[in-house]
């Protein structure tokens, strides 16, 4: 039978293209905004990713919070909350205590408090999901964000269209550990690969910025082992690994498509272990603490 989570998977080159179509309307940072983003787990990834993208692109300086970490008191133009739930607790306690700073929000439920904390709210419900297990709303929510910030989407829905349909290489499935690398940007993808196959399949993940993985990480690579680099990899590096007699993993696609890819092995790996990958172990959709 198909998990909620292998439907959800299979639904986001519809729910990028869609997202590109929202973006030129938005209530998003201007340009020249310095703009603070906050999540929680897998928000949180996706706020380092577009932290990094809207430096970039020279739209101002953006830095990127565990809302639980977030500095109160910093000046800031903007803070831009992602929130599947709408209900995660440390990120409305944050919208309720910044004062004098626009709140904006993105979230999937509009029928949550995050719509009555927030002055201006993005609502993706088309993407989400029944799963505990983010997939489509993580990347519909940064498909949303490259496309206000000018990106053309074109190569990434072709990629993750080809992503969904290909076959999960059987070596993968098996493989004892894995370890996510990324640059820039595709950092904050290397840690939400991490936590996806964590979460599905209670696997052994660890993830590192490309650069820093030659600076002791490297020592746990070997024969059953998997690196797999998300966007360009370190020169050399894929020799590196492969003299340790790991697996190096590198595709040519949008990163977020390669990333598409190991929420697909995550679910494989999960029903290889019995594992339900809608209902993760000691997890809920939304963390919401008692005061």
């Amino acid at each position: 039978m198909t998990t909620h989570t292998e439907t959800e998977i299979a639904s986001q080159p519809a729910c990028w293209s869609r997202a590109a179509e929202l973006a030129g309307t938005a209530a998003l940072p201007r340009p020249g905004e310095r703009v603070a983003v906050i999540g929680c787990g897998t928000s949180w990834f996706i706020a380092q990713s577009y932290a990094a993208l809207r430096e970039a692109a020279g739209h101002g300086e953006t830095d990127a919070f565990a809302a639980s970490e977030f500095p109160l008191g910093r000046a800031y133009d903007r803070v831009l909350a992602l929130t599947r739930s709408g209900t995660t607790t440390e990120v409305l306690d944050v919208l309720r205590r910044v004062e004098g700073t626009r709140t904006t929000a993105v979230t999937a439920d509009p029928h949550t408090p995050v719509m009555a904390l927030a002055d201006e709210v993005v609502v993706l419900d088309f993407a989400d999901e029944r799963s505990v297990v983010q997939t489509r709303f993580a990347t519909t929510q940064l498909a949303l964000l490259r496309a206000h910030l000018g990106e053309d989407l074109t190569r990434a829905v072709a990629d993750v269209t080809a992503a969904i349909s290909e076959p999960v290489p059987a070596e993968l499935i098996g493989a004892e550990q894995f370890s996510f690398l990324g640059r820039g940007w595709t950092y904050g993808l290397a840690q939400e690969a991490a936590l996806k196959m964590r979460e599905a399949s209670r696997s052994w993940t660890e993830a590192y910025p490309a650069m820093e993985y030659r600076h002791g990480p490297i020592s746990i690579a070997g024969p059953g082992r998997v690196t797999w680099a998300l966007g360009t990899a370190p020169e050399g590096l894929a020799e590196d690994v492969r003299d340790t007699g790991g697996t190096f993993v590198a595709g040519g696609a949008d990163p977020m498509a390669e990333l598409v890819r190991v929420q697909r092995l995550a679910v494989a790996r999960a029903h290889a272990r019995n594992l339900d990958p809608d209902h993760p172990l000691h997890l809920t959709r939304s963390v919401i603490l008692s005061s």
